[in-house]
């Protein structure tokens, strides 16, 4: 069973950068893909990025591009979301999701269906 610790978030003005990470156990025999969702009040849950564990393989929504970046530290089991140049837009609660690969794109299987979630982490973004 895939078990996902996350830490990170806050507050921050527009700009400025934060970092989220989700510690991982449980797949390291099979690939995963891992990924990060937002929500925001009153929308609808968005996938924002997902790392393809075995690969390294990263995905992003359009507009997380040049900005957020999605990768892992094998040795700790550990994800991370780094997040820069934030937006007021970005601000939502962000869950780290996780599902055995599908060997398609990692966004897209997650969007789709998810086996297990963090617990979630706040972002505010200030302007």
């Amino acid at each position: 069973q895939v078990q996902l610790m996350e830490s990170g978030g806050g507050s921050v003005q527009a700009g400025g950068s934060l970092r989220l990470s989700c510690t991982a156990s449980g797949y390291s025999d099979r690939s995963v893909c891992l990924g990060w969702f937002r929500q925001a009040p009153g929308k609808e849950r968005e996938g924002v990025a997902a790392i393809r564990t075995f690969t390294g393989g990263t995905f992003y929504t359009d507009s997380a591009v040049g900005r957020f970046t999605i990768s892992q530290d094998n040795a700790k089991n550990a994800v991370h979301l780094q997040m820069n140049s934030l937006k007021p837009e970005d601000a939502a609660m962000y869950c780290s999701a996780a599902r055995a690969d599908t060997w398609s794109s990692c966004l897209s299987s997650l969007s789709s269906d998810v086996d297990y979630w963090g617990q979630g982490a706040q972002v505010n973004v200030s302007s």
